[in-house]
């Protein structure tokens, strides 16, 4: 049997908005943009990635737009994993994102929180090489 995670959602005020934080400053890429008349269909994921998307939807109601940038309570809800951690943090940075702390060295690897522009906390993360 074989598995995979193949999408998670974000609650977004604004999908142009969403699009331009996703695919500008963290360089994700745009994989579908589709007007479905009262609403749109937009995923976007990592270049690179092959599995995981995210799906970038709207509130429906005033209790999904409570949830907007809170969607995991104020916690590391996303980890954007890399195989060159300091190379994308300074990309980052200069595209403006807001990183909540130094980069910190772990024994699992190289991480940093960071928020996306609607206040949803990621961790930017490049784990170690395994020893055994």
């Amino acid at each position: 049997m074989q598995q995979c995670l193949s999408a998670v959602s974000i609650i977004v005020p604004d999908y142009d908005e969403a699009i331009e934080f996703y695919c500008q400053k963290l360089n994700f890429e745009l994989l579908e943009d589709i007007d479905q008349g009262s609403k749109r269909w937009v995923t976007v994921r990592p270049k690179g990635a092959s599995e995981t998307q995210i799906v970038l939807a709207q509130p429906g109601n005033e209790a999904q737009k409570a949830l907007v940038g809170q969607q995991a309570a104020d916690r590391v809800w996303l980890f954007l994993q890399t195989d060159d951690f300091y190379r994308d943090h300074a990309a980052m940075l200069a595209n403006g994102v807001v990183f909540l702390e130094t980069p910190r060295e772990e024994p699992y690897g190289i991480v940093a929180v960071f928020q996306d522009c609607f206040g949803n906390k990621w961790d930017l993360i490049e784990k170690r090489q395994s020893q055994g």
